[in-house]
């Protein structure tokens, strides 16, 4: 969590709602954010048996058009977009001339020559710049930042189709993962997003800042029934982690490669040109030094990012991401080891205040949907 005055700080269109809920409000990349309101382990528990609804609307979105829109695309991310029909998403990476991180982002086919990234809140400024600069390599492409125009909520765990499905008439079933629909949810125009950071099945819904308050309104009141939460980026957090998904600035910056960080499915190898390919490439047939892995704590104790870890007496590293998931009742991270030390099995300690606590790296993610 960041630092800021209350006055410095941006506020979702959300904002009232959430402290008229009792959230707990936190400084967040620069945003005035709810990181729990009924508490994380029972938000989190929410998400995975029931269903859960967020606010993101602190993401940021970059759209990209013209005729060169896929050239460019293709340009400043390692997936491989001439993949992508239109109503189709993508995991990826804007990657640096070194295959690093720039950010990790979504990337939506909208139409043949228009293209939507949602980024990470913390880079927004960062990345349009890097965007722009990189985009000017191309011929016919405009990046804009329209971060303004987009509220985003998600709902997200096993009922969230069924509690979404009678606020609207696009048939939800019919949309598949990482593929979305334009239609209406409870009377508001949206893009209907089947993606989420939390490892359930969900929805993602792109409407207008001015919708946004009708439209959290009515999901919340059609899922009461069902036992449906409002949910803070303090479960969001540990729902992710139990997914093993990446958090940028803790599992992945411009210090860490694709292949380090063990995201290597999310690039286009057949492309030809892209930023980073020949760093990537070359580190594919050289081999990694270092390698992202999983680990839970076999001593009691509990990880937290910055946490050294060590190999006998040797310190090889340090927790990105660590905490005791509500849901699989077990003290987790990730952490960067040298590839030696990288196979499921391997024993390794992380330093918990003044001790050494045993753990051992485990197979990702750890938690995965039935």
């Amino acid at each position: 969590m960041t630092h800021a005055t209350d006055a410095d700080l941006k506020r979702t269109s959300l904002n009232a709602r959430h402290r008229a809920l009792g959230a707990r409000m936190v400084s967040f990349s620069g945003w005035d954010m709810p990181v729990e309101y009924s508490g994380i382990a029972d938000e989190h528990m929410a998400v995975r048996t029931r269903a859960g609804l967020f606010d993101v609307s602190h993401m940021g979105e970059v759209e990209v058009a013209g005729g060169d829109a896929l050239e460019a695309v293709q340009r400043i991310t390692s997936n491989d977009a001439s993949q992508l029909q239109v109503g189709q998403a993508q995991y990826s990476a804007l990657t640096t001339h070194e295959g690093t991180f720039v950010d990790d982002l979504l990337v939506y086919r909208l139409a043949d020559a228009h293209y939507l990234f949602v980024i990470n809140a913390s880079n927004i400024l960062k990345d349009v710049a890097w965007i722009k600069q990189e985009i000017a390599l191309t011929g016919d492409a405009v990046a804009v930042n329209s971060s303004s125009r987009y509220a985003l909520l998600a709902l997200q765990g096993p009922r969230a189709l069924d509690v979404l499905q009678p606020l609207t008439g696009v048939d939800l079933d019919s949309i598949g993962y990482y593929w979305f629909a334009s239609g209406e949810v409870a009377n508001a125009r949206a893009t209907i997003s089947r993606t989420g950071y939390t490892g359930e099945d969900g929805f993602e819904l792109f409407v207008s800042p001015q919708s946004a308050e009708s439209v959290w309104s009515a999901v919340l009141d059609a899922g009461r029934a069902a036992g449906v939460r409002p949910v803070g980026l303090g479960a969001r957090d540990t729902l992710r982690l139990e997914a093993a998904m990446r958090l940028y600035g803790n599992d992945i910056d411009e210090t860490t490669s694709v292949l380090e960080a063990g995201l290597g499915w999310v690039v286009g190898w057949d492309k030809p040109v892209f930023n980073g390919r020949d760093a990537l490439v070359r580190q594919k047939a050289e081999g990694a030094s270092r390698k992202l892995v999983g680990f839970e704590m076999v001593e009691r104790g509990i990880a937290r990012h910055g946490y050294e870890v060590y190999i006998g007496s040797e310190k090889v590293g340090a927790v990105t991401s660590g905490t005791l998931t509500p849901y699989l009742k077990k003290a987790i991270g990730m952490a960067y080891v040298p590839v030696v030390a990288s196979t499921p099995g391997t024993e390794i300690a992380i330093a918990v205040r003044d001790r050494r606590v045993a753990a051992r790296v485990v197979k990702m993610p750890f938690y995965k949907r039935g």
